[in-house]
């Protein structure tokens, strides 16, 4: 069965114990509030982690910044669907040799010539595509965001975070999200001893 940003929507105000809405166009305060979240959750929550299926790899032609030798000259446009790069290596793969890299808006600069493999976090917008375990992070995610404006129950909250981190731990016992792959930190990262930041 298709799913859709407003199937989502619903199940995190499920979440809540609150009534479904009808579009998240409608015009009462929970489609307000889901609509005004939804987007910004989704991509927030698909950078925070290397989700396995938001992976995608391109092999992307550089350009020489005539910086000099041993300096990092050449510079590759980020494909237009990228959220984050995951840290490029000398062949593309995940094991391959980390190579110096750094980012600066919408394009990473490199001491290796193109064409350059890289491997992103990629924008996936159609709940369709999206692993199931992350749909539940996402339903968690949006509960968290409308349950105070929503409800006005702090118990509403605290069900949510729990929903939010039994979700989490599903998505990485299942390998859902690729270790090491993580950018920023949390405390429910760092008790558990997953959080890692590649340079």
């Amino acid at each position: 069965m298709a799913l859709t940003d407003l199937d989502v929507a619903n199940m995190a105000i499920a979440v809540l114990d609150e009534a479904p809405i009808d579009s998240l166009d409608q015009d009462i305060k929970a489609a307000r509030l889901l609509n005004l979240h939804f987007n910004l959750t989704r991509e927030a929550e698909l950078t925070k982690h290397a989700w396995v299926f938001a992976i995608l790899r391109s092999s992307i032609a550089g350009a020489d910044t005539g910086s000099g030798e041993c300096t990092l000259n050449w510079a590759y446009e980020l494909p237009g669907d990228c959220l984050r790069p995951l840290p490029p290596t000398d062949n593309g793969e995940p094991d391959g040799v980390p190579i110096s890299w750094r980012q600066e808006a919408g394009v990473i600069y490199t001491n290796l010539s193109g064409p350059l493999t890289l491997r992103y976090i990629a924008n996936l917008t159609d709940p369709n595509d999206w692993d199931a375990l992350f749909t539940e992070v996402v339903v968690a995610a949006l509960a968290i965001k409308v349950a105070h404006p929503l409800t006005h129950k702090s118990g509403m909250i605290d069900i949510a975070r729990s929903a939010y981190d039994r979700a989490l731990d599903a998505a990485f016992s299942a390998q859902a999200i690729q270790r090491g792959g993580r950018m920023g930190t949390n405390s429910w990262a760092q008790a558990r001893g997953d959080w890692r930041i590649s340079r």
